[in-house]
């Protein structure tokens, strides 16, 4: 692809970025959790209408899940937008020390007020582009609730919304501008909900069965098990129901959530069956009743080397983010909240190594990533999870990320809240933006980039079956 091409979508995206920091900002106000983003969801859609998509909404059983379509024929290319918010994350923006704006609000701690927005963006400026220059292709636009901790890609995948998808691109804010090849972990939750039976805790205490001592020894059996597990695996757990306040009863109810992460999803499931074997061990020891409740899942990363590099190769035309002093004077302020443990720890996290531009290496003395990430063209461990996996174990999938964050900004933090409506992160998703729109283009221009894209795919997938890991009968559920 032509740099004049890549200028062009550059310069469209440009004239675009104030109405669409607009959006980003009001997703950032709505902050819905999980399945709950009707506002936002709302916003996303009107606009693809407003732009001539056609658009279907509710999808794959998901009332906030939607899918925008503009074009014709192939290949199809697919923009993910996220849009979901965490909570307890609630956070004033623009402030570099931590003011909750409600103490048990919620907040974009992960940056998807940005992201949705930014795919919105490429999505329509591609679109516009084909339209101007009488190129063939369908654009399409996934609007995907419930990624923290809802699997709603995972939802869409298994109702086949992907089937006819030659492509799909997304990105992530991020302290670092670049691309990574990452293979993030499998990963399954389960509630583990225990039932025993109340008494009197001192005059009749022998007659109790506690749900209580039943979560707390399983958690003492998992955290032995820990040893003996593959040592990129993870296991995760949070007391969700403690069966109450009153110290005086012993407890007949308590429940546990556990998030179970490995490398590969039949890995994921044989730890879950040991998960399993302690909790019901738990029970047997104090006398109680445990059922074992599936929640969501989502499957590791499938990343695909040419359709990354092809990704890197537009940020090299896009050139920097053009930061300016009072970005770099914010981006100062977030950072002196961290330690330099915690900077440093940012650039291991996201191997932010040496720069495209200036083949400087980053050391956290400059606030904001200035340069472009170099491109090793092969994968890195990531020990987080997304559903965008399962989106790459049926078609092609990249992603990038931008600096919308500080160095030594980590994702569920208030910072990442504070930084939310800032106008450097407006400038990160804008280039994103053009970043996600280019490579498009250099899909629907290139069959060759195509073509090895799917070769690529079809090499690492052989005799790796996707299996969705939601059961059929799993509804999508609500905080």
């Amino acid at each position: 692809m032509s740099h004049e091409a890549v200028k062009a979508i550059a310069a469209r995206i440009e004239e675009m970025k104030p109405d669409f920091a607009r959006l980003s900002d009001r997703i950032w106000d709505f902050a819905e959790l999980k399945f709950e983003e009707q506002r936002s969801s709302a916003a996303l859609a009107e606009v693809l209408e407003a732009n001539g998509f056609s658009v279907r909404r509710g999808v794959a059983g998901m009332e906030t899940a939607f899918i925008g379509e503009i074009g014709s024929g192939k290949p199809v290319v697919a923009f993910l937008g996220e849009f979901d918010a965490l909570a307890g994350m609630s956070q004033a923006a623009g402030l570099a020390k931590a003011q909750p704006l409600d103490e048990d609000g919620t907040g974009h701690g992960c940056g998807h007020n940005l992201l949705g927005v930014g795919s919105l963006m490429a999505a329509i400026a591609l679109a516009q582009h084909l339209k101007e220059n009488g190129l063939r292709g369908t654009v399409r636009y996934y609007g995907c609730p419930g990624e923290e901790g809802g699997s709603g890609k995972t939802f869409m995948v298994r109702a086949g919304l992907f089937d006819d998808v030659d492509t799909a691109l997304t990105w992530h804010p991020a302290p670092f501008n670049g691309v990574r090849s990452t293979n993030n972990l499998a990963v399954i939750e389960y509630y583990y909900r225990f039932k025993g039976m109340a008494a009197h805790a001192s005059n009749a205490a022998h007659l109790g069965r506690s749900a209580l001592d039943a979560v707390e020894l399983m958690n003492v059996g998992v955290n032995f098990l820990r040893e003996h597990m593959p040592q990129d695996c993870r296991v995760h757990y949070a007391i969700t129901d403690a069966g109450g306040k009153a110290a005086n009863v012993v407890q007949a109810k308590a429940e546990v959530l556990y998030l179970i992460r490995a490398p590969e999803m039949p890995q994921a499931l044989d730890l879950v069956e040991r998960v399993h074997k302690v909790a019901r061990g738990a029970a047997m020891m104090t006398e109680t009743e445990v059922e074992i409740v599936f929640d969501t899942a989502a499957t590791n990363l499938l990343p695909n080397i040419a359709l990354e590099t092809a990704m890197h190769e537009n940020m090299v035309l896009l050139g920097p983010i053009r930061f300016d002093e009072a970005d770099i004077a914010f981006a100062q302020s977030i950072q002196d909240t961290f330690t330099d443990e915690a900077i440093k720890s940012s650039i291991r996290l996201y191997q932010i190594k040496g720069d495209a531009f200036s083949n400087a290496r980053v050391d956290g003395s400059t606030p904001l990533h200035l340069g472009l990430r170099d491109f090793e063209r092969q994968s890195h461990f990531r020990a987080g999870s997304t559903d965008v996996g399962d989106v790459s174990w049926v078609v092609p999938t990249a992603q990038c990320w931008t600096p919308a964050w500080a160095i030594g900004t980590n994702p569920h933090t208030w910072q990442v809240v504070a930084q939310g409506k800032s106008p450097a992160a407006h400038k990160a998703m804008a280039h994103a933006a053009k970043t996600l729109a280019a490579t498009g283009l250099s899909l629907i221009e290139s069959p060759e980039l195509l073509a090895a894209a799917k070769h690529e795919w079809a090499e690492k997938a052989e005799g790796r079956a996707y299996v969705c890991p939601i059961p059929h009968h799993i509804k999508p559920a609500k905080p």
